[in-house]
């Protein structure tokens, strides 16, 4: 199917739906693109970075482009960096993102990983800033977080306080790790869909990565999915309509209808309409731009400020585990192309969470967010499920062909010990940090 223009006029629903379904591929083109973001601070003092400065994010990304990555600006400012169908962008309070290239196989994931850090140490060392990958920032306190001249961000900063305690803190505090993977149809995406949310309490378990708030143990181990869960309901959360009979392309976009507006686009202004509808949009009674109907570019832009735990656009965003260090991030992806991208796989997930209620994903979601591998799910702990569904994406890599079922290595070894990386972090604080959460950026920093 040949994608919509971006500019085309939106003419109705089933402009929206057929924009979501253009994204449907035949196997042999599925791609795997992995996103992660980690802090950038300053190894002098451990704060923060700021945009500016000859220290600042601007200079990092600056010095970025001598490894031909081109600067896109905002305003006459850099904000982001792109090379090759790869992106380095900017989360609200500086954390850096890279959103990798699509590719056919994992080890060509790793290897952009692996590249990318390589680049990122040689501009961090000379700029004497450190790169920290955890889920939440473990001794900065809200106020201490600086803000990116993104113009998206500033609408974003005013419009969250009215829908959450913790849209700041997930916007400022937090970063997470990412895999965006393809679907064949409406029917193997809502088979995705449904695994995925599934089984995304499991990844942010095995991936827990946030114990600490403010220098102090907070009790949760993933405190960056407890954030998400305070953070603007329109947007957030497992997605219970998607475990009904009429799920498919229409039933996500009548949701995404649902969800307030954040912006608009045209030209170089950004313009406010938080809160707004998209449904009226299309009407031409839009507040923002009275009269004005949206293109299939505005409605492209209206995907990205959803934030389920797994979220549709031309393809499938598992969204819900937190950053980890350097050797781990190659592990998330494998996770779930292990799980979706072979048939076998997906088959025998789908049928292991077929029955799985979506009142009880809610719950789950909150107890592996709090007790990672130690919560229970029917009678048995989330480290015993792992050891359940491990094997079955081993399999499917394995199915693949290439190779690839080695990086699940250090997945396996969590699973085998029940000990989350949240686990670790603890023990070193109640033992050889002696109460001092700022060791982390000695032993975690990349």
């Amino acid at each position: 199917m040949t994608p919509p223009d971006g500019s085309q006029p939106v003419t109705g629903r089933d402009d929206l739906v057929a924009w979501i379904e253009a994204g449907s591929k035949a196997p042999a083109d599925w791609r795997i693109g992995t996103e992660h973001e980690k802090f950038v601070f300053d190894r002098r003092t451990l704060e923060p970075v700021g945009f500016d400065g000859p220290r600042g994010i601007e200079a990092f990304l600056e010095g970025m482009t001598r490894f031909g990555w081109t600067p896109v600006t905002e305003a006459g400012r850099t904000i982001a960096l792109k090379r090759d169908g790869a992106a380095i962008t900017l989360e609200p309070a500086g954390q850096l993102e890279l959103s990798g290239a699509p590719l056919e196989r994992l080890q060509q994931s790793c290897a952009e990983v692996n590249g990318h850090l390589a680049e990122v140490r040689e501009v961090a060392s000379e700029l004497d800033v450190g790169l920290l990958g955890v889920g939440f920032h473990p001794t900065a306190r809200r106020e201490a977080m600086p803000w990116m001249p993104k113009a998206r961000y500033a609408i974003m900063r005013r419009y969250m306080p009215t829908r959450g305690d913790h849209g700041l803190d997930m916007m400022t505090r937090s970063c997470g790790v990412q895999v965006n993977l393809d679907f064949a149809d409406e029917a193997d995406m809502v088979r995705k869909l449904r695994v995925g949310l599934a089984l995304q309490p499991l990844a942010t378990a095995l991936f827990a990565n946030s114990p600490f708030v403010e220098g102090s143990p907070s009790g949760w181990q993933s405190y960056r999915s407890r954030v998400w869960m305070d953070t603007d309901p329109d947007r957030c959360g497992m997605l219970a309509f998607a475990f009904g009979d009429d799920m498919g392309f229409e039933r996500y976009v009548d949701y995404a209808l649902d969800v307030p507006m954040y912006f608009i686009h045209r030209g170089e202004r950004l313009i406010d309409a938080a809160g707004q509808s998209f449904r009226d949009f299309m009407a031409g009674r839009l507040p923002a731009l009275p009269g004005e109907y949206p293109t299939l570019a505005d409605w492209e832009d209206h995907l990205t400020t959803l934030f389920p735990e797994v979220r549709i656009k031309r393809f499938i965003e598992m969204r819900g585990a937190d950053a980890g260090p350097w050797e781990r991030l190659c592990a998330l992806p494998a996770f779930w192309t292990g799980l979706l991208y072979d048939r076998r796989a997906l088959d025998q997930a789908y049928q292991l969470i077929a029955d799985w209620q979506p009142g009880e994903l809610a719950a789950l979601r909150a107890d592996a967010a709090r007790h990672g591998l130690a919560a229970r799910f029917r009678g048995e702990t989330l480290t015993d499920w792992a050891r359940r569904v491990l094997p079955i994406a081993r399999q499917g890599l394995a199915h693949r062909g290439w190779g690839e079922a080695h990086f699940l290595d250090s997945l396996e070894a969590i699973a085998a010990t029940g000990r989350t990386p949240s686990d670790e972090q603890l023990e070193a604080y109640h033992g050889r940090w002696h109460g001092d959460v700022r060791a982390v950026f000695r032993e975690y920093a990349y």
